[in-house]
C-alpha cells in the first residue's frame, strides 16, 4: 500500500538550507498575491540560482525561507509547486529526523486523490503535469 505524509504544516521544510525554484508563473501569481509588480518582486523575493538556470526564492541567513512569517507562508495559497510537492513527491536526505509529516498506509485511489488535493498535480505519477493553481 502507499504511503500518504500529511503534512503538519511544522515548518521545519521552510528552515531547510536550499534552493526553491521559482518559474516565471509562480513568480507572476506570488507578485500578484502580494500586490507587487513582477519585477519588485524578484528584485525583493529572489536571486539567481547557484547554476544561473533561473531564480530562486530568497533565504533568510538563518537559512529559512523569505515568505516564513512565524509558523505561517505568507504565501501560502500560491506558493511554489516545489513546497506544493513536499513531503509526498520529494524528499531530501535528512528530513526524516525533522519532518513531522504523518504516514498513513492509504489505497493507491486514495493516495492520487490526496497527492492530488496536496500538490495540485493532476497524476501524482506524472511530475510534468500541473493543474491550474488557485489564486491571482
Amino acid at each position: 500500500m502507499p504511503v500518504f505524509y500529511e503534512c503538519q504544516r511544522c515548518t521545519e521544510c521552510c528552515r531547510w538550507p536550499g534552493e526553491v525554484r521559482v518559474t516565471a508563473v509562480e513568480v507572476r501569481r506570488m507578485a500578484g498575491f502580494l500586490g507587487l509588480a513582477e519585477a519588485d518582486f524578484v528584485e525583493r523575493y529572489t536571486r539567481l540560482r547557484g547554476n544561473r538556470g533561473g531564480l530562486a526564492l530568497n533565504e533568510r541567513p538563518n537559512f529559512e525561507c523569505v515568505f516564513l512569517d512565524g509558523s505561517d507562508c505568507r504565501v501560502q495559497p500560491v506558493k511554489p509547486q516545489q513546497c506544493r510537492d513536499f513531503p509526498n513527491l520529494w524528499r531530501f536526505p535528512g528530513c526524516e529526523a525533522r519532518c513531522r509529516a504523518v504516514p498513513r498506509e492509504v489505497s493507491g485511489a486514495d493516495y492520487a486523490r490526496l497527492v492530488r488535493q496536496a500538490t495540485g498535480r493532476v497524476d501524482p505519477r506524472r511530475k510534468d503535469q500541473v493543474a491550474p493553481a488557485t489564486g491571482s
